[in-house]
């Protein structure tokens, strides 16, 4: 028997580490030829790394949460043959994009970088023998055997982590046992505390890692360096409503029209009056860079965190193609399918949290960006027409800007723009 080395594959986009997400192997576990070993990640992606041959895992190069220089020991393989060997292993072909902000062919914005240390440890002399799993008190036993890796898609295994839930105890409900969603709510009502309440003295310890570390990043980023200013104006939106239910009835069989697409084509025709806010700022360098493209980022739940897709050059997008485009990015990020263009490249981001949305909200702008603007819920209220109280449909939109480049007399006049056509939409579809 020979021992094969597997080296951290060279990812590409000039990347000189990747932090480990998920190990899909244990130490002792058998595995094939393109079977995934783990997952890495990027500032730009998650890769999973397949192994190049058959054999036996001997070593693990690091743990959960570690960074892995390319180029170091990241597996080794207890194989047929005499001598050992030194490979690097192949990357998947399919790695799933992560949101950022730089625009294909500039510059990246500065990141800051995560205080984590690069690690290539060498192994042990002889490697501990995995535990074997057990159930916790008062739980049923396990239900599958050891060493039977549960089958679930990266967003249950995320959420999963991130709620403390062991997989392998998850009885699966999809094909070939797979483990959706569903089992992982069931399986937590099924766990949780029955009769009268107990005293809690447990403390869970969660790793942030992956997508939800990179989230921390960026919104740290934003805030130690942006001086936000936040604006919020009322909006009446009952004739925009109206409008909008009359358009989805005459057309049925398209993509369903929210207010987000109208409220995209406001955002082109206030920006082409303030060309400013529609820029990514670059404090090292003091320049303000406006862009003629608007390229919208719709900030997006997905299972495994904030996504932000991006609306491509709206500026071109007729009312009907900005419900399409922003439809397919958003349901490409929750999905985990969306490309590395797909998720960069923005110049002014939507936030909102549909009929979550609250009242008043403080959105963090999108570093390096310039402006975000909040959409809060819709709800009918009594306004004052002159004579009485009647009764309107309102919406506040909570705007924040960067205090640097941007001063409150241009944020409010740009606030009222907005206002002004969305309140009456008949504008929108003006020649500009």
């Amino acid at each position: 028997m020979a021992e094969l080395v597997i080296k951290l594959p060279d990812i590409g986009e000039g990347v000189a580490e990747a932090e480990l997400v998920e190990w899909h192997v244990k130490v002792g576990d058998v595995v094939r030829e393109d079977a995934t070993l783990a997952a890495v990640m990027t500032d730009k992606a998650t890769v999973e790394i397949p192994a190049p041959r058959d054999g036996v895992v001997a070593w693990l190069g690091g743990e959960v949460g570690d960074k892995i220089a390319v180029g170091a020991p990241f597996v080794r393989l207890t194989v047929s043959g005499e001598e050992e060997e030194t490979k690097a292993a192949p990357t998947s072909p399919a790695p799933e994009a992560v949101e950022g902000p730089e625009e294909e062919g500039e510059p990246a914005a500065p990141r800051p970088q995560p205080a984590a240390r690069t690690r290539a440890p060498e192994p042990p002399a002889e490697p501990a023998p995995s535990p074997r799993p057990t159930s916790r008190p008062g739980e049923s036993p396990l239900p599958r055997p050891e060493g039977e890796r549960p089958l679930a898609s990266p967003a249950v295994r995320l959420r999963a982590r991130e709620a403390g839930i062991d997989l392998r105890q998850v009885r699966g409900s999809g094909p070939a046992g797979r483990i959706t969603h569903e089992d992982l709510d069931a399986f937590a009502r099924g766990t949780a505390a029955v009769g009268r309440p107990q005293r809690r003295s447990d403390v869970e310890e969660i790793r942030i890692i992956g997508l939800r570390r990179r989230i921390a990043e960026r919104m740290a980023l934003a805030k130690q360096r942006i001086p936000h200013i936040t604006y919020v104006e009322e909006v009446d939106v009952t004739a925009l409503e109206e409008l909008r239910g009359k358009l989805n009835a005459e057309q049925p069989e398209r993509a369903r029209l929210t207010i987000l697409p109208f409220l995209i084509r406001a955002l082109v025709r206030a920006l082409d009056e303030q060309p400013q806010l529609n820029a990514h700022f670059d404090e090292e360098a003091g320049i303000l860079r406006r862009y003629g493209a608007v390229h919208v980022g719709i900030a997006t739940q997905t299972p495994g965190g904030l996504m932000v897709p991006v609306v491509r050059h709206a500026e071109a997008l007729g009312l009907r193609d900005c419900a399409e485009e922003l439809a397919r990015v958003t349901a490409a990020a929750r999905e985990g399918t969306a490309r590395h263009e797909e998720l960069t490249g923005s110049t002014i981001t939507i936030t909102s949290l549909g009929a979550l949305g609250g009242i008043v909200s403080t959105p963090i702008i999108n570093h390096p960006e310039v402006a975000i603007v909040g959409v809060n819920k819709i709800a009918l209220r009594p306004q004052w027409d002159g004579q009485a109280f009647v009764p309107r449909k309102m919406m506040n939109l909570s705007s924040s800007f960067d205090h640097r480049v941007i001063d409150g007399w241009n944020a409010a006049t740009f606030v009222q723009r907005l206002k002004s056509l969305l309140e009456s939409p008949a504008m929108l579809f003006l020649e500009a």
